[in-house]
């Protein structure tokens, strides 16, 4: 898109929202993303959403179960409008999508391979797999993943909610990361006009029309 046409949307914001959106895109990453697989309850599709956005990750990858993924919107309290959601056909394409773009995959499980949260490798951006509520990760998946991680406990319980283990995960994962990463935590230029634009046009039903026709014409170039 051209110098122009972004002041065009620049002008569709209120001095106070693109201040705030500036400053949320400062802490967005894709160095740490998340995998849901045959995750059902739209209560904790929702959830998970919603930790992903509040801990800066742009990202949420999906494999639909037996139900469709139908995140719960009072729970979601709108934090889907701002992520990125990839969603596969498969746990293979998943996998693959993932691996394409340089993620080393963790599943979470509980089993005596497994590495406590604080000990995952972020040398390399990570992905986060969490699967049923009731059958964890499937045995496909858990052939594709690099490792396995668990969060640590001390009480007699030695399971969380989905949705809680995945938002203490993404808390201590970001942190980490920002911190071990560092300039390879941010998104990049690139990346970071592409997710501006998307918020732009979500925040505008204006824009949003406007970046339909820019589609059209194969992104204004």
């Amino acid at each position: 898109m051209d110098e122009h046409l972004r002041e065009v949307f620049w002008s569709m914001l209120s001095p106070r929202r693109a201040r705030r959106m500036l400053e949320v895109l400062e802490n967005r990453t894709r160095y740490v993303t998340v995998l849901l697989e045959a995750v059902d309850d739209g209560h904790n599709q929702a959830a998970v959403l919603r930790s992903a956005e509040a801990f800066g990750v742009q990202d949420v990858s999906v494999v639909e179960g037996e139900k469709p993924f139908s995140p719960s919107p009072g729970i979601t309290q709108g934090s889907d409008r701002w992520l990125t959601i990839h969603h596969h056909r498969s746990i293979e394409e998943a996998a693959s999508f993932l691996r394409e773009r340089g993620y080393r995959l963790w599943g979470s499980r509980l089993d005596g391979n497994a590495v406590p949260l604080q000990e995952v490798d972020l040398s390399r951006p990570a992905a986060f797999l969490f699967g049923n509520e009731h059958e964890g990760l499937s045995g496909r998946a858990l052939e594709l993943v690099d490792g396995t991680f668990v969060v640590p406990m001390r009480g007699f319980v030695q399971s969380l909610n989905i949705s809680v283990a995945a938002a203490i995960t993404l808390f201590h994962a970001t942190n980490r990361a920002r911190a071990e990463a560092k300039e390879d935590y941010p998104l990049d230029e690139a990346a970071r006009r592409e997710v501006l634009m998307r918020w732009i046009s979500t925040t505008n039903p204006r824009a949003r029309r406007v970046l339909r026709v820019l589609e059209g014409r194969g992104g204004g170039r």
